[in-house]
């Protein structure tokens, strides 16, 4: 493999960034053999990929028991549309299952950085930028996006939020407000 580290190549692209997050998930782990921990992440990783890639958008990687996810500018809609169904499905998922967990997800829209990255002889396409830092800080007991995935909606997926702030984010019509630091994503 030919070594990109001396001159590392990324490109940009303006992209729906979101990271998905599964709540008490260290607690259940816990009380769970590893391997039952271990399965119930990669099914729960095969059942987000489906729905994401079905929306036209990549599972970039699992993060312990959250994953990245992205969509193209060309797909910003469908991919909130995604994530709302990964939302639901998740946590209908999980409570058929009698666990406590559920699905938390952040959102943001704007430009990364993108390209290889890893070790000289294992690099794997990955996103850097400011808009990852934004999705993966958003605050949400459910679903929040900012305003810039917002006003990239269609009117029809717009009835799906409402306004929340501080600081402004829209959360589907049915969640309860939440404030302070309770419920915020956390990696």
């Amino acid at each position: 493999m030919t070594s990109t580290s001396q001159n590392p190549v990324s490109t940009q692209a303006d992209l729906l960034v979101a990271f998905g997050d599964i709540t008490l998930f260290a607690r259940t782990a816990a009380a769970m053999p590893d391997a039952a921990a271990f399965k119930l992440l990669s099914d729960f990783y095969e059942m987000i990929g489906d729905i994401v890639e079905k929306a036209g958008g990549k599972f970039l990687k699992p993060i312990g028991d959250a994953a990245l996810v992205v969509f193209p500018d060309t797909a910003v809609d469908a991919g909130v549309r995604a994530l709302v169904t990964m939302k639901a499905r998740c946590d209908e998922w999980m409570e058929k299952r009698n666990l406590p967990c559920r699905l938390r997800i952040g959102a943001h829209f704007g430009p990364v950085a993108c390209g290889p990255l890893g070790s000289r002889s294992d690099k794997r396409f990955d996103i850097i930028g400011n808009t990852v830092n934004i999705a993966a800080r958003l605050r949400t007991g459910g679903i929040a996006i900012s305003p810039q995935v917002f006003r990239k909606l269609k009117p029809d997926t717009r009835r799906l939020f409402k306004k929340h702030t501080p600081p402004v984010t829209y959360i589907p019509v049915g969640e309860r407000h939440e404030s302070g630091v309770k419920g915020a994503l956390s990696w």
